[in-house]
């Protein structure tokens, strides 16, 4: 190599220039190739542009060399950047303007000039010869269109783009970077090849989007091969197709032509309609329907009132076997046009079945709102189902409040019972009162009406609560109180243990002296704990039970037993409590 250097040193002078600086790098590229040191040769080889300086037999020399190597032993031992390098140096040599004088050394060789015929003839062959190399290559290591060397190949023909030992994003073998090779594919009429290996590469189209960093790159260049499919299929009758390409294109940036636009609006015309009618497929309708008008032309009135009618038909004929596909096309259309009519009797209808069967004790296709009940009463103030629904639904959330203690949210679902079920005002304090605690007194009665510790324990928590909103003349109420109280505390003795009866005594449910039955109750809770902790041997808590049942039966009136509830027998009892029977 040092003999070649020092020659060329003598001709040309030393490495000062940046013309001469080339033609050196390019010799030493040339050297290493020669003698097999093809990454010291990628290295050095300079980019498209500077080659013109470089001496051309030099050139030539060393992209011979990468095409042998690209063909040794049937490609094995092919490399990105003895590709890049092959490229770079023939597309530089078969340019059509002939900068690098590759023409003139031929004829130097020949002896003779190159005729234009025999010239375009043998450049022709040569690039058809390098084509077909690459491909190969490409087709043995499985590389797609965007990372294919033949891609890279005819890009670099055109423009200078493949740069040797730079990276590229398309995979690890390209030559060239993703978003070039994507404009290059659709500006070279090849758009399909650009089609299939993104879709390979991102198998959901419905993703592709502008704005994602995964599709940025290619995003101008798949928007504009997606329009011209969907052109090339509108063309062809394939509606749906046509409008799904536009869609995607749409959402890579792509916006609509005047022709684009008409096509968009005939395809939503006719999706998912045959010329004779037979074979329709209104989900094929809905669907492009949809695009056409959501994501193409939404402000096309003509496509929405289609897409409308179609939603409202299919809401309907679905109705009965499909009911929650019914109900999402009555809403859609809703969603679509507001004001249809059809649509909405459509979920009103959806909306009685589904009350009925909730006053029926069913359960619902879909759960039952408020908002949307009070919708339909609006609509129908005659729906009987649904003031049913709304009484219960109001009084529910009062007895629910009212339970908690929470008496502003008790009295405001108390006053929305009145102004949705039925009712004028004035809503004031004292009749949303009155209401509150028949409400509270019904739902008592009904909670202890199976004779169940947790019914009766619930039908004291209520009736507590009615007896905090009743008036000075609801008197009646405290007696019910009262007595729902002695029942649990009856039960609690016969069932339960003594501790429980003074757990309930503890609560304050019912103060001494108002019910004797119920303070002779807890007075004998009180004994009988007391026994049975004398009996474990806790004498000081035994003590202080008597102590209790002790104030309880100082409370008792005089004539307690004598003229009040005749006291039950109890099993293996002597509380210590004297009677005169």
């Amino acid at each position: 190599m040092r003999p070649l250097l020092q020659r060329f040193r003598a001709e040309f002078g030393g490495p000062d220039t940046t013309d001469v600086a080339v033609r050196y790098v390019v010799l030493r590229s040339a050297l290493a190739a020669r003698v097999g040191d093809w990454p010291e040769a990628v290295r050095r080889c300079p980019g498209r542009s500077d080659l013109h300086t470089a001496a051309t037999g030099v050139v030539h020399a060393l992209a011979v060399s990468a095409l042998r190597r690209l063909a040794e032993d049937g490609g094995r031992h092919a490399e990105a950047g003895t590709a890049a390098l092959a490229i770079v140096l023939w597309a530089y040599l078969l340019d059509e303007e002939d900068r690098g004088g590759f023409r003139a050394l031929l004829a130097e060789r020949r002896g003779a000039p190159v005729p234009d015929e025999l010239w375009e003839d043998g450049r022709r062959h040569l690039s058809g010869r390098i084509t077909d190399l690459l491909h190969s290559l490409d087709v043995r290591s499985g590389r797609d269109a965007l990372a294919a060397w033949v891609t890279a190949w005819e890009a670099e023909s055109v423009t200078p783009s493949v740069v040797p030992s730079s990276p590229s994003d398309a995979g690890p073998d390209a030559l060239l970077p993703l978003g070039l090779a994507a404009r290059h594919l659709v500006g070279h009429g090849r758009r399909l090849d650009l089609l299939d290996s993104y879709t390979a590469r991102h198998p959901d189209p419905a993703t592709w989007a502008g704005d994602s960093p995964d599709h940025r790159a290619c995003a101008d260049a798949l928007a504009q091969a997606l329009a011209e499919q969907g052109q090339d299929r509108a063309r062809a009758k394939e509606w749906s197709e046509a409008l799904t390409d536009y869609s995607a294109a749409a959402r890579l940036g792509h916006i609509l032509g005047v022709e684009e636009r008409k096509t968009v609006f005939r395809a939503g015309k006719n999706v998912g309609r045959t010329s004779n009618g037979h074979g329709n497929s209104p989900i094929a309708r809905i669907l492009g329907l949809e695009l056409a008008h959501e994501l193409l032309l939404p402000e096309d009135g003509s496509l929405a009132g289609d897409l409308t009618a179609e939603l409202v038909l299919q809401g309907q004929r679905v109705f009965a076997s499909d009911p929650r596909q019914s109900r999402n096309r009555f809403a859609r259309a809703l969603v679509v046009s507001p004001t249809d009519r059809e649509a909405r009797s459509g979920l009103d209808d959806h909306l009685r079945a589904d009350l009925h069967l909730t006053l029926d004790g069913a359960e619902p296709g879909e759960k039952v709102r408020a908002t949307a009940v009070r919708g339909l009463l609006r609509r129908d103030p005659d729906c009987a189902p649904a003031r049913a629904w709304l009484r219960g639904h109001y009084t529910g959330r009062a007895v629910t409040a009212a339970s908690r203690g929470d008496a502003a949210a008790a009295r405001s679902a108390v006053r929305g019972m009145i102004r949705h079920v039925g009712g004028v005002g004035p809503y004031g304090k004292e009749r949303v009162d009155d209401i509150l605690v028949d409400l509270l007194v019904d739902a008592a009665r009904s909670a202890g009406a199976a004779g169940t510790r947790a019914g009766m324990e619930r039908r004291v928590d209520l009736l507590g609560a009615a007896v905090d909103f009743a008036g000075p003349t609801r008197g009646h109420v405290r007696e019910k109180h009262d007595e729902a109280v002695l029942h649990l505390a009856e039960h609690l003795e016969a069932m339960a243990s003594p501790s429980d009866v003074i757990e309930l005594f503890l609560r304050d449910r019912m103060r001494t002296g108002v019910s004797a039955r119920f303070d002779q109750t807890v007075q004998t809770a009180y004994l009988r704990r007391a026994k049975a902790r004398e009996a474990d041997g806790d004498l000081g808590r035994a003590q202080r039970d008597r102590a209790s049942a002790a104030r309880i039966g100082a409370g008792l009136p005089d004539q307690g037993l004598l003229f009040g509830p005749v006291p039950r027998p109890r099993r293996d009892d002597d509380c210590g409590q004297e009677t005169l029977f």
